[in-house]
């Protein structure tokens, strides 16, 4: 059974940063990719930031360039994004997400199945 459980959330002001987590658990064969994705009320899922397996390479959505970054610890089954420089437009639900075996990223779009966080809820305050 696999688990990715995301952690890290919460309310801060705008300018401040906070850390993300996700802790997967069980295996996932045929990962092509994970990464980030946030939905705002009344918005649709967006990508923020997606690594790729094989070689590691990150992409970022241009509204969070420069300013998120994603990370893995594989030792320790995390998947991260630290976050600076936050912005009301920021505000969103977070989720984690790996792909299954036919599942892919393209940009920072996910397409085919993937397996899905809960979410974690980050509210940035002006």
């Amino acid at each position: 059974q696999v688990q990715l459980v995301e952690s890290g959330g919460g309310s801060v002001q705008a300018g401040g940063s906070l850390r993300l987590s996700c802790l997967t658990s069980g295996y996932i064969s045929g990962r092509d990719c994970m990464g980030w994705f946030r939905q705002a009320p009344g918005k649709e899922r967006e990508g923020v930031a997606v690594i790729y397996t094989a070689n590691g390479n990150t992409l970022y959505a241009d509204s969070v360039k420069g300013r998120f970054t994603i990370s893995r610890d594989n030792a320790k089954n995390t998947l991260y994004l630290q976050m600076n420089s936050l912005t009301p437009d920021d505000t969103a639900m977070y989720y984690c997400a790996a792909s299954k075996p036919g599942g892919y990223c393209s940009g920072t779009g996910y397409y085919g199945p993937f397996y899905w966080g809960k979410g974690t809820l980050v509210t940035i305050s002006s």
